[in-house]
């Protein structure tokens, strides 16, 4: 899998409230609201490290998984890596016995799938717009 240089560090956190946790981040661990296009969805920043915030059944990272299951706070946690071509990658780690939690997902901002480490803890593997 190619590594991506950057110094960007990002997470997604599934939370009940997003304007809730937005108020949270940034009046208690002084983040900055770098955008929040919709009410399940915000970017926050703060130095190197993103933080996104995703409501269960919003869409993107907080959209239901094929069998229905929608993600909640705290077992769906993850970091995310950056990748170039995520249908290369994918295909790649398939091929040395990787399992997923999910097909593809692609919106305006992306897209993405969820990759499970051996035991069954979640990487996001993303693939911004435009690269691919």
């Amino acid at each position: 899998m190619e590594q991506t240089n950057t110094s960007t560090v990002a997470v997604r956190y599934i939370v009940d409230d997003v304007d809730t946790a937005i108020d949270f981040y940034t009046n208690q661990l002084g983040f900055e609201v770098q955008m929040h296009p919709a009410p399940g969805f915000a970017g926050l920043k703060r130095g190197n490290l993103r933080l996104q915030l995703n409501k269960p059944g919003a869409g993107g990272g907080g959209q239901a998984m094929p069998d229905g299951t929608l993600p909640e706070p705290g077992g769906w946690n993850r970091f995310q890596i950056e990748v170039e071509d995520l249908t290369a990658t994918v295909e790649q780690l398939k091929n040395q016995g990787a399992s997923f939690r999910n097909e593809f997902v692609a919106g305006k901002g992306g897209k993405q799938i969820l990759l499970e480490d051996p035991a069954g803890n979640v990487v996001e593997l993303f693939e911004p717009p435009g690269e691919s």
